[in-house]
């Protein structure tokens, strides 16, 4: 991730949160009160996020100090503790909801694109996400699909083109959709064109198109219609795609699938910070001790 941008966001996110102080923590710790915590896994999953965790807390105090037990992209267990957090409690108290929210975001996406990746078992065909992100988290939810083995489609609107249906028939054609994009456009940006038939990607192909997409398409017509694709141009399939299914469009030879649940729809990994020594701490060491017994 861009740290720069990192440090600026949660920057952002802390505000949010904290506005002009965390009355309940500020009235209850004076400042020089220090504690320990342990980031903590409640449930199995990839994990992602550990520059949150100590670009946070270095915004919150330079007191603050993490010391990572996991890194992005490992897989891991419930009960395993991931990070080590001391400082002034204050401080990391008052950090623990707004870290907390993004790991655990994170992590989910991590894990649920690692399942993704693992269900498709190809060495061919990548899995990518979209742009069907939460809005102010997309590089915080990009960089996650990559920690869960997953690849990064375009960015935004900016890095890349892709002529969608409106576009085609509101330019008049695929032909003269990439006619007019390729008459202004730098040779470092390629174009991709969704198609929904075989006439489409025939002239897709005619328009030398860079990546050609089979929107909502079978698996059955892909394998067919892929055959009218040279191999010098990049194939995607995207549309409706489902963790069961992906075997499936693996077996086509595209080059990608992109799925924009990897975003849209993970459910966020439970992760919790225990104060080293409280409550928690203890059940969390007596839940370990049992899962490494057993």
């Amino acid at each position: 991730m861009n740290k720069l941008k990192l440090k600026k966001q949660l920057q952002e996110f802390l505000l949010e949160d904290l506005g002009e102080g965390d009355v309940t923590s500020g009235l209850l710790f004076p400042e020089e009160e220090m504690t320990e915590a342990r980031l903590v896994a409640k449930k199995p999953g990839v994990f992602s996020g550990m520059d949150v965790v100590i670009e946070g807390y270095r915004l919150l105090s330079e007191n603050c100090t993490v010391l990572p037990k996991v890194k992005d992209g490992d897989v891991i267990s419930a009960c395993q503790v991931l990070a080590e957090v001391k400082g002034p409690a204050a401080a990391v108290y008052s950090g623990e909801r707004v870290i907390l929210n993004l790991v655990q975001r994170m992590s989910g996406i991590s894990t649920l694109t690692h399942k993704a990746v693992t269900a498709l078992d190809s060495s061919t065909t990548k899995i990518c996400d979209t742009r069907k992100t939460t809005p102010g988290l997309r590089m915080f939810e990009k960089y996650a699909v990559q920690c869960g083995g997953g690849y990064n489609h375009r960015f935004g609107l900016y890095d890349g083109v892709m002529i969608k249906d409106n576009h085609i028939e509101r330019a008049g054609g695929i032909t003269e959709a990439v006619r007019k994009v390729k008459k202004h456009l730098g040779h470092m940006v390629k174009i991709e064109v969704e198609t929904e038939t075989l006439d489409q990607i025939k002239e897709a192909v005619s328009a030398k198109a860079d990546v050609i997409m089979f929107d909502n398409r079978t698996p059955e017509e892909i394998k067919n219609w892929k055959a009218f694709i040279p191999d010098h141009i990049i194939t995607e399939a995207s549309g409706g795609i489902t963790l069961e299914d992906l075997s499936s469009f693996g077996k086509t030879g595209v080059d990608f699938i992109s799925l924009g649940m990897l975003t849209h729809s993970a459910t966020s990994l439970d992760i919790s910070l225990n104060i080293r020594g409280g409550v928690k701490d203890e059940l969390t060491g007596s839940l370990q001790a049992e899962i490494q017994h057993s």
